[in-house]
């Protein structure tokens, strides 16, 4: 499925592998990538969209997912990101839609987010990582064995994942209009459906 101007989901994976080489960034952006492309569904449907409007949608979702930290390792500053890969993309062509969305998950940017993608981002860039450390705690590494009372719990455990900004995690869900359980519920089931490539199907253990 191709984009305005011609720009892909596979073009931006060349994007965003051509500047990050650290595995777990990569997993990120797919796990990002991953609950963004649920919302995009589910924005079409309450849109009422049909193809090709419909299949355009979901992309522009999942690629604002898969590049939103992509200039991070090069440009981890608060100086600089996202603001370096901005200039990339702007020099590349990408829509101003999902530039916009990028700018704007930073909440230092000053970039306000208005649209249902900008408040998507946002949303689930915290929450999606804060999942994938829930489920590598597990013995099992398992996404399947996490559930939306045990990451509550965990998220006022300040002591666990303390990389992940908390008031993030419960603004975004206030500025998307979605309940906080309903939230994670939501991001929880894209994650395992797709838990493989995020690598987080889990462990065989012994019986």
């Amino acid at each position: 499925m191709t984009i305005a101007n011609g720009y892909s989901r596979s073009r931006a994976w060349e994007l965003l592998t051509e500047w990050t080489q650290s595995a777990s960034l990569r997993k990120h952006a797919l796990g990002v990538e991953t609950c963004l492309r649920a919302y995009g569904e589910r924005e079409a449907e309450v849109r009422g969209l049909s193809s090709p409007e419909r299949e355009a949608l979901i992309e522009r979702y999942a690629i604002t997912g898969l590049l939103h930290d992509f200039d991070y390792e090069r440009h981890p500053s608060l100086e600089e990101h996202p603001f370096a890969g901005n200039r990339v993309l702007v020099e590349q062509g990408w829509p101003e839609e999902i530039r916009t969305a990028i700018l704007g998950h930073a909440t230092y940017s000053g970039v306000p987010r208005v649209t249902h993608l900008d408040q998507a981002l946002f949303a689930c860039d915290e929450l999606s990582g804060f999942l994938t450390a829930c489920a590598l705690v597990k013995p099992t590494k398992s996404i399947f064995d996490v559930d939306v009372a045990g990451v509550k719990k965990k998220l006022k455990d300040k002591a666990f994942a303390r990389g992940v900004h908390r008031e993030d995690v419960y603004l975004g869900a206030e500025e998307l209009g979605v309940p906080l359980d309903e939230h994670i519920a939501f991001c929880l089931k894209a994650m395992q459906a797709n838990a493989e490539a995020l690598g987080l199907k889990g462990e065989v253990t012994g019986s």
